[in-house]
């Protein structure tokens, strides 16, 4: 990466850096808002406890999320256009060669959270084929706390090594891309699973909440 490209992505973080606040501020908001959802949030919650459990008790599944890491490496390439070359995965890591990569290809896997999309699908399946027995939301949210804890956490660990997909963004840039993408998918999943009002409310709220924070720096320059 040139010098040239160096300053543009600093410039790029920087000038994200009010709207990553802006949407943190509007996520804090919507979980407010959706705290009295309990048929949401009590099996969530129950999925989130169950896998800080094994996570704390037993050998963490890091070949798990090595093949869900390059997975989603692989299926952002291929969303793009891109075509995969090589898919290894390891006790040691995992490697992804792909014809083109842009910073969603290469980034992707530290926001996206593979399995709990997987998790969603396949419950959307199975209420279609089974034709929405009342046992199924339940089971799927304990699923997606479950899935989605695994995520945030073998994310956290992941990012304590030095990570290439990182030196080649950019560490600034990438920490701030990173941060957009993990406060995107909850502010677009809360409504979206009926946690709490519906998916343009959100983003509106979180341009809004975007703009009070450009304007308290204006007034602050």
């Amino acid at each position: 990466m040139g010098w040239g490209q160096r300053i543009l992505r600093w410039l790029a973080a920087l000038a994200l850096l009010p709207v990553d606040v802006g949407m943190t501020w509007a996520l804090a908001l919507v979980v407010r808002d959706s705290v009295g959802a309990l048929h949401f949030w009590v099996p969530l919650s129950l999925g989130i406890a169950l896998w800080l459990l094994v996570y704390n008790t037993m050998p963490r599944p890091m070949w798990l999320y090595v093949f869900g890491h390059e997975l989603t490496h692989a299926l952002c390439a291929w969303c793009f256009g891109a075509k995969v070359q090589g898919f290894r995965v390891g006790r040691g890591g995992g490697e992804v060669r792909v014809s083109k990569s842009n910073t969603l290809i290469a980034l992707g896997p530290y926001f996206l959270p593979i399995y709990a999309i997987l998790w969603t699908l396949a419950s959307l399946g199975v209420r279609i084929w089974l034709g929405r027995p009342d046992w199924l939301l339940p089971v799927f949210h304990v699923g997606l706390g479950f899935t989605y804890a695994f995520h945030v956490t073998m994310t956290a660990v992941i990012l304590r090594v030095r990570q290439p997909d990182l030196v080649g963004e950019g560490f600034l840039f990438s920490a701030v891309v990173i941060w957009f993408g993990n406060v995107l998918v909850p502010l677009i999943a809360l409504p979206a699973l009926g946690a709490v009002g519906d998916v343009p409310e959100a983003l509106r709220l979180a341009a809004w909440k975007t703009i009070d924070v450009f304007r308290f720096l204006g007034r602050a320059w």
